[in-house]
């Protein structure tokens, strides 16, 4: 979307804003300096936040700069009485801030930057915890953060214990309600807002939602019901021009998808028309029947008149349009909140801010993914420390074998839900641009999309993280699973996710795509493994397939030739090591966590057979069967839920009878709880899943739980 210079001049198009004062020319600055203890004579050195003709800079070239006003700042209620310049020099503080503290954490950086204004704002006019604000997805509320007591603690962001990457609701009275999925503020807020009424409260509901949550189906569905019960509800649609994340493609951001974006660089507003229509709606809504619906019709038209553009797209949803507002005007914006939290008409009005990700930090601005997410960095030229790794992830071998596979099959197609770099595909897409869909925050739709493109004789491939694809269960099993179409679904993200936490950790596909009648489950031991995957998956053409695999690298296996994997025999697993008395059995990357405790049982003269099952669904009855018939025991080991790979094992064993003999089985899975965010490994142990815990299973089952104590925790 083009937004055009008017929009954040002094002609800005919204009703509230006042004219801006004629520009001063004057040499005067205002400095915050870093308090250091050094002669006078090298007073311009030090750090400072300045506020210049053009707006308040900040030098990122030294240390930290000092932050007098913010550190002034615990909790919302030391910003309102704060003076317009005393709010734009605290924005300036809180971005530097945020900027040195993501710096030595990492984590979501411009989406943060970018809100920086508006969420001081929003403070200031509204009263959380009494008012509500409730951030769509939610990487963007490190400065909601630090407004809301939680500076001291930025410092923990992501870690062991530390604080949570999006909001959480029992991290913070502050946060109204728990996000990390889009498109997910609107319908909340609208609840909240009828949950308000109905108890005779009279607080303020706002939600913050992205132009790029927009494209998924379920914030129209609550902008629409939003306007229907005509609840007093203020939405804030953060306009960046990120439909897709800033990663979609390898040369930077994609092109907005959809016709949203076109859309509302059309809308405008009139206050002196709303109040007209909204006494019009009062009096009409007393008379009712007929009369209502000619005046609703005249008032659509009326507005479709008055508005430069003709556009009544919102207001067809039931909502008031304003803007676009430059959501980097604090003046502005704190105006029209005051003014838009003192109107005594209810109803839902939709305030439509344009922003810039990455304001305010000159490498940001410039970087191609905008530094939307980010290890640690160096503040002064925004250069990432990345870890250096011998391996690629497993997200670039799923994607350099798709390649090979559509080179040679030109039916092969790929769709994504606007993560081009999440998934890999933006590679794909580089190389096939007519062949790589990105359907925006819309999983639902990308599941019937792709089943619709299978009926045509199409081989799609649809790469959607595993917490990601429950959006678009119904889709998986109505559309695609009951007319077994051969759609197939790569999961990133399986299992635990570390740093991400709860909301994406991917726990669950194991269970929710292997209950499906005609779906074929697989889960590769390592990156090798995945490429035979992707191949098997290419070669199933009569019924849908899926397979999931793990956040990180590679383990360093051999690869197939030139990344071209060979179709594996469906329902097939394999025998890695062989021992004797207790068989392990792992499904997916655990596996590996199954072979470093074999490899540690050997030190107690153990031995014990590990198998790969690759397949959840079908299961390799015959492996099975021969693993229960050779050992006394085995063991099932799983980075997923409850009701997964080992239920289904159990199942097969207890359906025939052999669990009637002297067999003894255990299974091994993610405990039934959540889990926090913290680092892989510590997440790991906490499971219960790690090498060490396979292995004191192992010594417990066979009467040697002392000899565990062997294994300690590093």
């Amino acid at each position: 979307m083009a937004v055009c210079g008017s929009l954040l001049s002094n002609h800005s198009l919204s009703p509230f804003l006042k004219p801006q004062r004629p520009t001063l020319w004057c040499k005067k600055q205002f400095c915050v300096r870093g308090s250091v203890n050094k002669p006078d004579a090298e007073e311009p050195r030090k750090v400072m936040i300045r506020k210049e003709n053009e707006g308040w800079k900040i030098d990122f070239s030294r240390e930290k700069p000092a932050t007098p006003l913010l550190d002034t700042v615990n909790y919302p209620a030391h910003l309102k009485n704060l003076s317009t310049h005393d709010l734009e020099q605290l924005a300036a503080e809180l971005r530097a801030d945020i900027v040195y503290s993501v710096a030595e954490t990492g984590g979501h950086l411009s989406s943060s930057l970018g809100v920086v204004e508006l969420t001081v704002a929003l403070h200031h006019v509204f009263s959380t915890p009494e008012d509500k604000i409730i951030w769509d997805v939610g990487h963007q509320a490190y400065p909601h953060k630090i407004l809301t007591g939680r500076r001291s603690r930025m410092h923990t962001m992501r870690k062991t214990s530390g604080l949570a990457p999006f909001p959480k609701r029992d991290e913070s009275v502050h946060d109204a309600f728990g996000a990390g999925h889009s498109s997910t503020s609107i319908s909340a807020g609208l609840g909240m807002a009828v949950g308000r009424d109905l108890l005779g409260n009279n607080n303020n509901v706002v939600s913050v939602i992205g132009d790029g949550a927009m494209t998924a189906g379920q914030a129209y569905e609550a902008m629409n019901n939003a306007g229907f019960l005509d609840a007093n509800l203020i939405i804030v649609l953060n306009d960046n021009r990120q439909v897709s994340l800033p990663t979609a493609t390898l040369d930077g951001p994609a092109s907005p998808v959809g016709a949203l974006s076109s859309a509302l660089t059309k809308l405008q507003a009139s206050t002196n028309f709303r109040k007209l229509r909204e006494v019009a709606k009062s009096f009409t809504k007393q008379i009712g029947g007929q009369t209502h619906e000619v005046a609703a019709r005249l008032d659509e038209y009326a507005r479709g008149m008055i508005s430069g553009s003709g556009s009544t797209f919102f207001e067809e949803l039931g909502l008031y349009y304003i803007g676009p507002v430059d959501g980097h005007n604090v003046e502005d914006l704190v105006t029209i909140f005051q003014k838009v939290k003192a109107m005594p008409v209810p109803g839902p009005v939709l305030i439509h801010i344009v922003t810039e990700k990455g304001r305010g930090y000159s490498p940001a601005e410039a970087a191609a993914d905008k530094m939307h997410g980010v290890v640690k960095f160096d503040p002064a030229t925004g250069k990432q420390h990345k870890p250096q790794s011998p391996t690629l992830p497993y997200t670039r071998y799923f994607v350099e074998s798709l390649i090979k596979e559509a080179e040679g099959d030109d039916k092969i197609v790929a769709i994504h839900a606007a993560m081009g770099g999440g998934t890999g595909l933006n590679y794909f897409e580089k190389k096939f641009p007519d062949r790589c869909f990105d359907v925006g925050i819309a999983e639902q739709h990308a599941v019937t999309f792709a089943a619709g493109l299978a009926t045509e004789g199409l081989k799609p491939f649809c790469a959607i993280y595993s917490t990601f694809l429950q959006r678009g269960y119904d889709q998986v099993i109505h559309d695609v699973d009951l007319q077994k179409l051969p759609v197939r679904f790569a999961m990133d993200r399986a299992g635990l996710v570390g740093a991400d936490g709860p909301t994406h950790c991917g726990a669950f596909d194991i269970t929710y795509m292997a209950c499906l009648p005609n779906m074929v489950v697989m889960a590769p031991s390592d990156e090798a493994e995945l490429m035979h995957m992707v191949a098997t998956a290419a070669a199933i053409d009569d019924r849908p397939s899926c397979f999931r695999f793990p956040r990180g690298n590679g383990i360093g296996a051999v690869l197939p030739p030139n990344n071209k994997g060979t179709p594996l025999e469906i329902g097939k697993g394999r025998i890695l090591t062989e021992g004797n008395r207790l068989a392990i059995l792992g499904y997916g990357s655990i596996v590996q966590q199954c072979l470093e405790a074999a490899h540690m049982l050997r030190t107690q003269d153990i031995y014990v057979t590990v198998a790969d099952a690759r397949f959840c669904k079908p299961l390799d009855t015959e492996l099975i069967r021969q693993l229960a018939s050779e050992h006394e025991i085995l063991i099932t080991v799983e980075e997923g839920s409850i009701g997964g790979f080992g239920s289904h094992v159990s199942h097969f064993l207890s359906l025939t009878g052999i669990l009637d003999g002297p067999l003894k089985l255990r299974s091994m899975m993610l405990p039934d709880r959540y889990f926090e965010h913290g680092s892989p490994k510590d997440q790991i142990e906490e499971a219960g899943l790690s090498s060490r815990h396979i292995s004191a299973t192992v010594l417990s089952l066979l009467g040697k739980p002392k000899e565990a104590l062997h294994f300690k925790h590093t």
